[in-house]
C-alpha cells in the first residue's frame, strides 16, 4: 500500500508538472487552463465513484473512545479531522499544485491561480465529506451515478454541452478570485452535516442493539439433488433472499446484463476490441464478479463456527463455484438479444461466458483466500455501518479477471484473425472446466493455509 501510494502520488506530481504542455499540444488552439476546466466536472464525478468503493470512514478509531470520559464533540472532531489527511484527498492536490506552478511559470496571474488552486482544494474536501454522506445512504450514490451517465449521453449527442458547463463553473474560479469563498463555505457546511449525522448516532446502544425482524422461510428441498453441496447452496440462497447486501449484489448483477448497451451503441466503443471484450466479461459475469469477490466474506459473521465443524473445505468451495456458474449461465441466456448488434459481438459474449465459467470462476475463488474483509449482511445504512467491504486487494485481484480475456483473445487475433481469438478464448475456458477438480483442490489448500488468519480478521469488527 505504501509503494502504491508513492507510485500514484509520483504519477500525479509528474502529470501535474507536464500537464500544461500536454494540453497545449493536444488542443493547440485553446488555452490549456480552459481545456482542463472543461473536464473537471467529470473528474468530480469520477472521484466520487472511486471514493464510494474504496474510501471509508475510519470508525474503528472512534469506538474505543466512546467509553472514555471525553466529550462527544471532541471525539467526532477528531474523526472528521483525521479524514482530511487521507491519501484520497492528497492525490488530487499533488496534481493541481505542480499544474498551478506551471501556470504561474507561463505567465498566469499568481493571485488568480492561487484562488483557483484553493478553490479546488475546497472541492476536494467537499468530495471527502460528500462521500461519507453517500456511504450512509445509497440514494445519494444512485442520484450521482444517474447524473454522470445522463451527462455523458447528453454531451455525446450534443443535446447539452456539459464540457461548456464545466468550463463556465471552474474557469470562473480563476477569473473571479473572490468566488473561492463558495467551495470553502460548502466544505464547511458538509463538515457540519457529517458532524451532526455522527452525533445523532454516537451512542453505544445504537451500535450493539440488534433489530428483531420476522424471518421468512422457503422450501428448498428440491436442491437436495445436488448432493453434498446442497446444504451450502441452500444457505447461500437463504442469505441472498433475507439480507440487504446480497440483494444489492444481485440487483447489480442484473444491471451488468445491460452493460453492453452502453458500449455497443456508441461507435467509439463498438469497433474497439478491448471494450468489446471488457463489456462481454461483465455481461455474463456480473454475478460471478460481484458475488464471488466477497467469498468467504459473506460467511464472516459465523465463519468461526463453521470452521469448527467437520465440514470439508472442498464442498464449501464447490458450492460457491456452482452458484457462480449458474449465475453466468442465466446471464448468458438473458444476453441472447445482443445478436441484434451482430454475430461477432455475440460470439465474443459467448466466448467470454465460457471463459467466465472455466477460468474467471476459479480466479475469483482464489482471490477470496486473500480477501479478509468482513461483510455485515443486513447492516442498516448508518454512521457506523460498513456498507462497502471493498478494498484495494480486491481491486488488484480483479485486474487479471478483466484484462486476461483481452490478452488471450488479442494475441491469436493479431497473428491469425478474429475466429482464432474467439477459439483461443473459448478453449481457455474449456481447459479450465477439464481441470475443475485440480483447481478446486489447489484453491482448497490455499484457503486451509490462511484459515486462521481469515478467522482472526473476521473477528476484528
Amino acid at each position: 500500500m505504501i509503494f502504491g501510494a508513492l507510485y500514484f502520488g509520483g504519477i500525479a506530481i509528474f502529470m501535474g508538472g507536464i500537464g500544461f504542455k500536454i494540453l497545449q499540444k493536444a488542443v493547440p488552439d485553446v488555452d490549456p487552463l480552459i481545456t482542463l476546466n472543461q473536464f473537471l466536472l467529470y473528474w468530480v464525478l469520477g472521484e466520487l465513484a472511486l471514493r464510494f468503493f474504496m474510501h471509508q470512514m475510519p470508525v474503528m478509531n472512534i469506538k474505543p473512545l466512546m467509553t472514555l470520559p471525553i466529550k462527544r464533540s471532541k471525539v467526532i472532531q477528531f474523526l472528521l479531522n483525521k479524514t482530511i489527511f487521507s491519501f484520497f484527498n492528497l492525490i488530487g492536490i499533488l496534481f493541481f499544485i505542480p499544474f498551478s506552478a506551471a501556470l504561474i511559470y507561463f505567465g498566469y496571474a499568481p493571485l488568480q491561480v492561487a484562488a483557483w488552486l484553493l478553490s479546488l482544494m475546497g472541492i476536494v474536501l467537499c468530495l471527502n465529506f460528500i462521500n461519507f454522506l453517500i456511504n450512509k445512504n445509497n440514494t445519494y450514490f444512485y442520484v450521482i451515478a444517474s447524473f454522470a451517465v445522463l451527462s455523458v449521453l447528453l454531451n455525446n449527442y450534443n443535446i447539452i454541452s456539459f464540457t461548456k458547463i464545466s468550463e463556465s463553473i471552474f474557469y470562473a474560479l480563476y477569473q473571479f478570485p473572490y468566488l473561492v469563498v463558495f467551495p470553502l463555505l460548502l466544505a464547511f457546511i458538509l463538515y457540519k452535516s457529517n458532524y451532526n449525522l455522527l452525533a445523532k448516532h454516537f451512542y453505544l446502544d445504537g451500535i450493539i442493539r440488534k433489530k428483531i425482524e420476522k424471518v421468512e422461510t422457503k422450501d428448498l428441498s428440491f436442491m437436495d439433488q445436488f448432493g453434498d453441496i446442497a446444504p451450502f447452496l441452500k444457505n447461500d440462497i437463504r442469505m441472498i433472499w433475507r439480507n440487504k447486501r446480497p440483494k444489492q449484489v444481485l440487483f447489480t448483477a442484473v444491471f451488468f446484463v445491460f452493460y453492453g448497451l452502453f458500449f455497443f451503441t456508441f461507435e467509439i466503443y463498438k469497433d474497439n476490441l478491448f471494450f468489446t471484450s471488457f463489456a462481454s466479461i461483465f455481461i455474463t459475469g456480473g454475478f460471478l464478479l460481484t458475488f464471488g469477490q466477497y467469498v468467504p466474506s459473506w460467511d464472516s459473521e459465523y465463519y468461526k463456527l463453521m470452521m469448527s465443524q467437520n465440514i470439508p473445505y472442498y464442498q464449501y468451495l464447490k458450492s460457491k463455484w456452482s452458484l457462480m456458474v449458474v449465475g453466468v449461465l442465466i446471464a448468458y441466456v438473458l444476453s441472447i438479444p445482443y445478436i441484434y448488434f451482430g454475430i461477432k459481438i455475440f460470439a465474443m459474449i459467448s466466448a467470454a461466458a465460457v471463459f467466465n465459467v472455466g477460468l474467471n470462476s476459479f480466479i475469483t475463488l482464489y482471490g477470496g483466500a486473500l480477501n479478509r474483509v468482513p461483510v455485515e449482511l443486513n447492516v442498516k445504512a448508518s454512521a457506523f455501518g460498513n456498507t462497502q467491504g471493498f478494498n484495494a486487494t480486491q481491486l488488484l485481484i480483479s485486474l487479471p479477471k478483466m484484462i486476461g480475456p483481452y490478452v488471450i483473445f488479442i494475441v491469436p487475433y493479431y497473428f491469425i484473425g478474429f475466429k482464432a481469438g474467439i477459439i483461443a478464448l473459448s478453449l481457455s475456458g474449456i481447459l479450465g472446466l477439464v481441470f475443475t477438480k485440480f483447481f478446486l483442490k489447489f484453491i482448497e489448500k490455499t484457503y486451509q493455509k490462511g484459515k486462521y488468519k481469515t478467522i482472526a480478521a473476521f473477528a476484528e469488527k
